[in-house]
């Protein structure tokens, strides 16, 4: 009897109720899946109470103010993943030939990625798998974190304070931070300054730039410096870190290799200290347990393997920072 029930499931079920529900719980809330999944919220609804029917149990609690996943529905949700992972898998296998690599990779990145040997690795692979198509997504490294884990992307390149355990991290290359002021600024083009003389400045940074997250040398160097000047502005994304300093919001950290062509131009000026800057490592993350095309196990194997073989000082920048 319980076989048959199980069997008849299998038949019954609107497999688009699944995707639903894994999306609801990604999204945290029925409106923002809504949102995603470009539907309307009374759709939403009656998909999760059409589920729940189904499983015959409550799946999530939602009242006003409160929404959780039921144990239940966190058993569900672990297996859903695991289904679209595999299915997400299916058109590339069927479709690629024994001597040819095909299929798409989903990548996603924190703001500006500068990595030499990274793009070099990208470079050789395409050379010898042009089929292999990429997406690639702009995120803040948090969201980079959550995209690998939610398996929207198969490896992620990203800063790190805080590890998911189902992932792994692996440091890609380790960069310098100088600190920077843009032409609007009245110390811009002063040769020898001091530290001192920054003490009361504006300041602009990252949002990550606090003693207990990513950018915690930076963070310890501004306190050691007692840096007090106002922040007048932040941002997850280093491209708006420099557009206000360069708009002479105030003076702030930016990585030294990054900058460099805008330096040459005369957008960006180096600040004290010149000596030992903050250095921060980035990360390539993946999901070990994650089924992967093979597109994907290729490229995660070359970038692992190119890590492993490659010291870190020369994965260092700039390089004259080691």
């Amino acid at each position: 009897m319980k076989q048959r029930r199980s069997q008849r499931f299998v038949w019954d079920i609107d497999w688009n109720l699944l995707r639903t529900f894994m999306v609801i719980v990604q999204e945290k809330g029925i409106t923002s899946a809504g949102e995603k999944l470009r539907l309307k919220q009374p759709t939403i609804s009656n998909a999760l109470r059409r589920l729940e029917g189904h499983f015959d149990c409550r799946l999530i609690e939602r009242r006003p103010g409160i929404f959780e996943v039921t144990p239940a529905g966190q058993r569900l949700y672990a297996e859903c993943v695991a289904l679209f992972d595999s299915v997400s898998g299916l058109h590339t296998l069927v479709h690629d030939q024994p001597d040819e690599v095909t299929g798409r990779i989903d990548m996603a990145f924190a703001s500006h990625v500068v990595c030499p040997l990274l793009d070099d690795i990208l470079a050789e692979f395409h050379r010898d798998h042009p089929r292999v198509t990429f997406a690639t997504s702009v995120l803040s490294s948090q969201e980079v974190i959550t995209s690998v884990a939610r398996k929207d992307a198969a490896i992620g390149v990203c800063l790190l304070h805080e590890r998911n355990p189902k992932l792994e991290f692996q440091p890609l290359y380790r960069e310098s931070f100088g600190y920077f002021c843009g032409r609007q600024h009245r110390l811009f083009g002063k040769k020898g300054l001091n530290v001192e003389d920054l003490r009361s400045e504006a300041y602009v940074s990252f949002k990550t730039d606090q003693m207990a997250d990513a950018l915690w040398p930076i963070a310890m160097l501004r306190q050691q410096e007692k840096f007090t000047g106002p922040i007048l502005g932040t941002s997850s994304h280093l491209e708006e870190v420099k557009r206000l300093i360069i708009a002479g919001f105030g003076f702030g950290p930016l990585p030294i290799h990054v900058v460099e062509d805008d330096v040459r131009k005369g957008f960006l000026w180096r600040l004290p200290p010149y000596e030992e800057p903050p250095e921060i490592d980035v990360y390539l993350t993946f999901d070990p347990q994650a089924r992967r095309t093979r597109a994907e196990a290729l490229l995660l194997d070359r970038l692992l393997t190119q890590i492993d073989e490659t010291p870190l000082s020369e994965r260092t920048y700039p390089s004259d920072a080691v």
